[in-house]
């Protein structure tokens, strides 16, 4: 993938699902600088385009109904953030998708057939996230967000 907003938006969509995973069915805040790192927002207060970006990545998650959220925190956060049953359903899901399962394996983090080690779409990506290339997680976050 040679567009690196495309390669950021699917980094930013795969962390902002897994923290939402990992506090489920917990409502929670998400904050845009634990996603995409500290903001330096200019002399006008402006943010800059990679948090704008993030910021961004989290409506549209909401907007395509991956996740619902009560409010925003300026363009810092959005509060009282939970997946929705689409979401939750479709990361915790055990992985039909070949081409995910490829990139997990490619990316050096072994894949053991043992319940501790179940091939749920978010294992999946997490292995991905840890030791695999930004574009084998955007391949993989487009498989998984798009096979519709």
């Amino acid at each position: 993938m040679a567009d690196l907003h495309i390669e950021d938006f699917f980094k930013d969509a795969a962390k902002i699902l897994n923290q939402l995973y990992l506090n489920f069915p917990k409502k929670s805040s998400v904050f845009v600088e634990d996603i995409s790192g500290e903001d330096t927002p200019d002399e006008y207060g402006l943010h800059a385009p990679r948090h704008q970006a993030c910021f961004g990545c989290m409506l549209w998650l909401s907007e395509e109904g991956y996740l619902r959220f009560e409010s925003t925190i300026r363009q810092d956060a959005i509060d009282q953030a939970v997946l929705t049953q689409k979401s939750f359903s479709l990361l915790s899901r055990v992985c039909n998708d070949p081409k995910i399962i490829e990139l997990a394996e490619r990316s050096g983090d072994p894949l053991n057939n043992t319940p501790s080690d179940l091939q749920t779409n978010i294992n999946l990506i997490r292995k991905i996230q840890r030791k695999g290339t930004s574009t084998q997680l955007a391949e993989a976050m487009q498989r998984l967000l798009f096979r519709e």
